[in-house]
């Protein structure tokens, strides 16, 4: 079966998120996406976990589906069928080797039983109850000791791997190898997720990455972002078909899965790296936003203020990278890099994403062609002329061809994408006045 899953989000438990993220919302959102599989996030919270058992019952073995009497319709005016797969993110802050480092990874669980014991052995060491995304003083060799020990199935991944501040290979407080962050656990890793501010082509430069997965999903605090950065699977629709389809993202095990017609891993969809808020080094304070080069000039020091510049993503994969820019590895998994529907529309109309306008347009188009990841991936030009303004169509077009204009992120500030130019929407208003 042939699907689309998302796993790593937030619930209204962590900080910095949406009160709307409750699973009703989250189920009927994923939905209108065209994401069949979502993560639960947060499993370490307790009142989060409370309303997992309280509101999700078993669907296919080791996933979730939201009891009939909390489902909401969706702006197709059905009932969504989305399916739940239990994870979580810690955030480990703890000493090694000299120097403070500050790790996020992903835990995933088939099932309640191995959530629960986890969370019991976690609630010795902090307080799950403080953030949906819980604070520990925990080497990420030990956590890993702690979850393969409790159950086998169960599977870490770390997060957004090249953040600088919160990351494995993060440039302020991570580390140069698996191997130096897991100790005798490191084999066990067998995925990373690429985070907003790379893509999974920037990893190929890292021949030591040759034997990891790369993932992508959206880490989403809000719905509207759900699903900015997902994986197609053709798969077994449950949390072993999952894990293994992960797993055949490997290139050493991809042709022996696609040649035995076993669980496959088909592609990434990505945000454009450069909207990233950490592709590129900077200071934001001072509004200075420079690629490696300039960095380099500079000797990583913001010339208007004299403080240490933030080292983005980019620059440190250049740091760590054994292949040059641009490498190609034709045995990894393709990826689709896209912009969401809402900003294309908001784009086109010369407003926010949010806006009433961008609303109507966006439920239009999905009660038309069922998800926002058919628009955007599948449905052909010409059947999109025959529901939507033109303009709209061609940001589509040009989004699918990456024909864009990104000014980079930097040190926590979103990259901003501007898909046409003023020139262009003068002469289509022009064309349609004359029309």
């Amino acid at each position: 079966m042939k699907f689309i899953a998302d796993l790593h989000i937030h619930s209204k438990y962590s900080r910095a998120v949406s009160k709307d993220m409750t699973l009703e919302e989250i189920d009927r959102w994923a939905d209108d996406k065209g994401v069949k599989v979502i993560a639960t996030g947060d499993f370490t919270h307790p009142k989060w976990l409370s309303e997992i058992k309280e509101k999700l019952e078993p669907a296919e073995p080791g996933l979730f589906k939201l009891r009939p009497q909390h489902k909401l319709k969706t702006i197709k005016d059905t009932l969504a069928d989305t399916r739940f797969f239990l994870s979580t993110e810690i955030s480990g802050i703890y000493s090694k080797a000299g120097k403070v480092r500050r790790i996020h990874n992903l835990i995933f669980a088939p099932d309640i039983k191995t959530v629960e014991k986890i969370n019991t052995q976690l609630s010795w060491i902090g307080n799950l109850a403080s953030d949906g995304r819980p604070i520990l003083g925990l080497d990420s060799e030990e956590l890993a000791k702690i979850v393969f020990n409790t159950n086998p199935q169960v599977a870490i991944v770390p997060a957004h791997c090249w953040t600088p501040w919160f990351a494995v290979f993060g440039s302020m407080s991570g580390f140069d190898s698996i191997e130096e962050c897991f100790g005798k656990y490191a084999d066990k890793i067998f995925a990373l997720e690429t985070g907003l501010s790379s893509d999974p082509a920037m990893n190929w430069r890292l021949s030591k990455l040759d034997n990891i997965s790369l993932i992508s999903n959206s880490d989403s605090h809000s719905l509207q972002k759900i699903g900015r950065e997902a994986n197609i699977f053709d798969t077994e629709l449950s949390y072993d078909g999952i894990i293994e389809a992960i797993k055949s993202g490997i290139p050493n095990q991809r042709k022996s899965a696609l040649n035995q017609h076993k669980s496959a891993f088909i592609a990434t969809i990505e945000f454009f790296p450069e909207e990233g808020k950490y592709h590129y080094d900077g200071h934001r304070l001072c509004g200075v936003c420079f690629s490696p080069e300039e960095t380099k000039k500079h000797k990583g020091v913001c010339p208007i203020c004299g403080k240490k510049l933030t080292i983005g993503v980019m620059n440190r994969i250049d740091e760590l990278a054994d292949r040059p820019a641009g490498f190609k590895d034709e045995k990894r998994i393709p990826f689709y890099s896209l912009v969401t529907l809402d900003k294309i529309i908001g784009d086109a109309y010369g407003v926010g994403p949010t806006s009433k306008k961008v609303k109507e347009k966006y439920d239009k188009l999905i009660k038309e062609f069922k998800t926002e990841f058919g628009i955007l991936l599948e449905v052909p030009i010409e059947e999109l002329k025959k529901f939507a303004d033109l303009l709209v169509v061609e940001g589509i077009e040009m989004v699918r061809e990456g024909k864009l204009e990104i000014n980079p992120g930097y040190d926590g500030e979103y990259g901003k994408i501007k898909i046409f130019s003023e020139e262009e929407k003068t002469n289509f208003n022009i064309q349609k006045g004359l029309f």
